[in-house]
């Protein structure tokens, strides 16, 4: 897909423009995607422009909101609780994302801060074979895909806890969330793209304390809400 198209595209989620060599990423993901989706089912949406204002713009929305963008030609400064950029300015921040499916938000948030130390947890055999291909034709390093539950690794001692844990459109929410408060390193930040009607059970369901919910451009529904552990 055409990298000033994708730019285009983004620029309502995004305070700042992409690097290109953050936007030829993006259009070569997106080319991996609409190939491997023919075979297998890994996003409903099938339209190209669709898919980066749902899928990247959302992506890159949420991380704009808590990393740094390493490779940007300029970002934008950050006041909002939650902000992890400072983390990796020496060892390289830890993320783990829960249910990768077709790599989002995981992979976009590596795109736009490279250096991040990233865990994706997908138990489905195929959708994690398509994530290892998709970081591979990405050349990226620190990706690492774990195909088990997030609850096996929220009771596994031995599994390092993140500074950041993301969530995305996973079946059975609700259960899920205490396994991923569980994945978090003290003072760590879950980060979660869901509907406005999700919120309520978060305080119910956490120790964590949200900020309030940031609406998503271009979507009546869809809210970025940011919880820390303190």
């Amino acid at each position: 897909m055409d990298t000033a198209r994708i730019a285009t595209l983004l620029a309502p989620f995004l305070a700042k423009p992409l690097s290109p060599s953050q936007l030829g990423q993006i259009s070569t993901y997106i080319d991996l995607l609409l190939r491997w989706n023919a075979r297998m089912n890994l996003t409903a949406i099938r339209n190209e422009e669709e898919i980066v204002t749902r899928h990247f713009g959302e992506s890159l929305f949420l991380a704009g909101h808590v990393l740094r963008n390493d490779s940007a030609e300029s970002e934008s400064p950050r006041s909002r609780a939650g902000d992890l950029s400072q983390f990796h300015l020496g060892e390289p921040l830890r993320v783990a994302d829960i249910g990768s499916g077709a790599g989002f938000p995981a992979i976009p948030l590596k795109i736009w801060s490279p250096a991040i130390d990233l865990t994706l947890i997908e138990s489905n055999h195929k959708k994690a074979t398509f994530l290892r291909e998709l970081a591979r034709a990405l050349a990226m390093k620190g990706v690492e895909v774990r195909t088990e539950r997030a609850e096996t690794l929220a009771d596994d001692p031995s599994f390092p806890r993140t500074q950041l844990v993301t969530l995305r459109a996973v079946e059975h929410f609700e259960a899920i969330l205490p396994q991923a408060e569980a994945l978090l390193a003290p003072d760590g930040t879950l980060a979660l793209l869901i509907g406005s009607a999700q919120l309520p059970p978060l305080n119910r369901l956490t120790r964590l304390t949200w900020n309030p919910p940031i609406p998503v451009p271009q979507s009546e529904t869809r809210v970025l809400s940011i919880g820390v552990r303190q």
